[in-house]
């Protein structure tokens, strides 16, 4: 089978990305493993390490039920670093992948596209792997993370 590393956070179980799944998935028999960028949790002028990790893997665990549910063949997931970019990397250190899926928001309300995540995942990684660019609408939670927080 094809291996593919989804990364997602937000739009970790939006339609867009379980739609882009199941036809690769269709096209490829492919499987995935899901990474969850660890974005940091911030209070005020502070961010807190643990509660970082907690929403993220809560979002990993909610991502995986998701798209297992929908018949999407995520193999494993991993909360990953908090900078996408290196998220990535690191899982790329551990296995290959013949490509990476990249969830966001969309223009405007995206952070990761506000810091280039997509090309600079491209650019610092073209070993013939294909990067896909998934644009999903907003989260369901109203634009609140998991911890009730507004998103950035």
């Amino acid at each position: 089978m094809t291996r593919y590393m989804l990364v997602a956070n937000q739009t970790i179980e939006s339609e867009e990305l379980r739609k882009a799944v199941l036809e690769l998935q269709a096209s490829d028999a492919a499987e995935f493993t899901l990474v969850v960028p660890a974005t940091r949790v911030v209070r005020g002028l502070t961010w807190d390490e643990v509660e970082t990790k907690a929403v993220a893997r809560s979002r990993l665990e909610a991502g995986l039920a998701s798209l297992r549910a929908a018949g999407c063949q995520v193999v494993d997931g991993r909360v990953g670093d908090e900078d996408p970019v290196l998220a990535v990397e690191d899982e790329l250190s551990r296995r290959r992948y013949a490509g990476i899926i990249i969830s966001t928001l969309p223009p405007g309300a995206s952070r990761w596209l506000r810091m280039d995540v997509v090309s600079r995942v491209k650019r610092r990684f073209p070993e013939g792997r294909a990067v896909t660019h998934v644009v999903s609408s907003a989260p369901s939670t109203s634009g609140r993370d998991l911890a009730g927080r507004r998103a950035t």
